[in-house]
């Protein structure tokens, strides 16, 4: 699908020291570079493997990891994309929910950069999706990523014991949602 041919073509939000745009076809390199990292893929899904081949790498960006179709950004930095972020919209009763997820390249970890990106595309996303329900799941080994939520007004909601077996250890996932009641108010 052409980059334009979407519902998000030609968003663009911008932040102190980042751009959340599409992915293109030409971040490939860029990537791999930064998505190629045992310690970046410790704590997010398997879909997200290390290690991170180019054939992966090209499989995401022709959609066959994600639907690229919803609101999937590159977090650009500097010029490279060195990051993710994304949500997935329920459907049916659930279509007033999204579940999202980010992830970002180990030289830009520690500088407030996901906060800030976060700040960004949670308000974005759930007005974009007349969302009621924005939420993630963080594993019991990613308390930076727990901040990140909690600085952003997310409330932990709960654990799901032994959720998730990553790297032969079983893992709890805590549950973190912003909701708003009213059609009308700001997210």
């Amino acid at each position: 699908m052409p980059e334009s041919a979407d519902r998000w073509g030609a968003a663009r939000l911008g932040g102190d020291g980042f751009v959340l745009r599409r992915w293109r076809r030409d971040d490939l390199d860029a990537l791999l570079r930064h998505a190629d990292d045992a310690q970046v893929s410790r704590a997010v899904s398997d879909r997200f493997p290390h290690p991170y081949t180019r054939g992966d790498g090209i499989r995401f960006l022709s959609g066959e990891v994600v639907d690229l179709s919803q609101p999937v950004f590159a977090i650009e930095i500097d010029g490279e994309a060195c990051g993710g972020i994304g949500a997935r919209p329920g459907s049916g009763e659930r279509a007033h929910s999204a579940e999202f997820g980010y992830w970002l390249g180990r030289a830009h970890w520690g500088r407030g950069t996901m906060t800030r990106v976060v700040a960004a595309f949670a308000p974005w996303v759930m007005c974009e999706l007349a969302l009621y329900r924005l939420f993630a799941t963080v594993l019991d080994c990613n308390p930076a990523s727990a901040r990140v939520l909690q600085k952003n007004g997310f409330v932990e909601e709960g654990v799901q014991h032994c959720a998730v077996r990553k790297r032969g250890r079983l893992h709890d996932l805590r549950v973190f949602a912003k909701v708003r009641r009213d059609p009308d108010a700001s997210p």
